[in-house]
């Protein structure tokens, strides 16, 4: 059996319902003339093998207790914005959602990771109508967001490209160039901020 037990189709349902909030979420906002919020929405189940090992890297028991309780991203989403300003703007929006709350936030924005990785995220508690692992229904579901602009998500993926399916010869080498082109995609995002900001003012 599945280390999500009975409920692996349950995170089927979670992460379609939350992607239609999210939807309606921009849906709303361009209703109301502002930009949209996002380019695009990805969203994923992680698959039980993914999950059994992150458990076992972290040396939790592989039941569906440390799946859904200890491990908070069973439910991921990512949010493709175009600007940092839709970023903020879907972060404000999410806090203030009635069918969430924010049980955790990392900004990879402002304090990028070493490699030069950056996103925003956020472990969100969900409510839903489906019984949970504690046996409340409605219950409360864990869904990771993920924000970020395209220029980081197009780095993330190339990175996520070289690393995972190359052996690379020269490692620091290219560490240091995957540096240095984060850098500069992220010096572009804060430059077509500032032409947005311009182009309003006008």
């Amino acid at each position: 059996m599945s280390i999500y037990g009975p409920y692996e189709g349950t995170l089927d349902n979670i992460l379609l319902d939350v992607e239609k909030r999210i939807r309606q979420l921009n849906q709303q906002e361009v209703a109301s003339q502002q930009p949209k919020l996002y380019e695009h929405l990805i969203g994923r189940v992680k698959t039980p093998a993914s999950m059994e090992e992150k458990c076992q890297r972290k040396n939790y028991p592989l039941t569906a207790e440390s799946a859904l309780r200890k491990c908070k991203d069973a439910v991921g989403i990512r949010i493709v914005c175009n600007f940092i300003s839709d970023i903020e703007r879907c972060l404000t929006i999410l806090r203030n959602s009635d069918w969430c709350s924010v049980v955790k936030e990392k900004d990879y924005i402002t304090n990028a990771k070493p490699n030069g990785y950056r996103s925003y995220h956020l472990i969100l508690d969900v409510t839903e109508n489906y019984q949970d692992i504690d046996g409340q229904n409605p219950g409360h579901f864990y869904v990771e967001i993920q924000l970020r602009t395209i220029a980081m998500d197009s780095w993330a993926s190339l990175e996520h490209e070289i690393k995972y399916k190359h052996k690379i010869k020269n490692p620091e080498r290219i560490g240091k160039e995957l540096k240095r082109c984060a850098d500069q995609l992220a010096s572009c995002d804060i430059q077509m901020e500032t032409i947005r900001q311009l182009i309003r003012e006008d």
